[in-house]
């Protein structure tokens, strides 16, 4: 598999405005169903610890339904658990298209 194949993720944490705790996760390659649940296994323990979590598209290459649904059930799961919100970043045209006609787009509004 070439880099533009798989998926890869860098983690950063920061203090934002009023002290409160970022985790921007960037990733990069591609987000499909044979490796969805990657995405995860690395943010879902970030949930828990409150603050902002960024999930930055901007460098993802491809998207199918698997990876969205992985991004749909850690968005619920940030809901249900009320500690941290959980937003999308640097959205590709492709993931805004899959939002749109899968009427996603609210969810995942600031």
């Amino acid at each position: 598999m070439t880099p533009q194949q798989t998926f890869q993720y860098e983690v950063e944490k920061s203090e934002g405005e009023h002290g409160m705790k970022v985790t921007k996760v960037r990733c990069h390659g591609r987000l499909v169903a044979g490796n969805s649940g990657q995405i995860g296994e690395l943010v879902k323990p970030l949930i828990p610890e409150g603050g902002r979590v960024i999930i930055d598209l901007g460098d993802l290459s491809y998207l199918d339904s698997s990876g969205l649904g992985a991004l749909v059930a850690l968005k619920a799961s940030a809901i249900r658990q009320g500690y941290c919100m959980l937003e999308l970043a640097n959205m590709t045209p492709r993931v805004l298209e899959l939002l749109r006609i899968t009427n996603l787009m609210q969810l995942f509004a600031s």
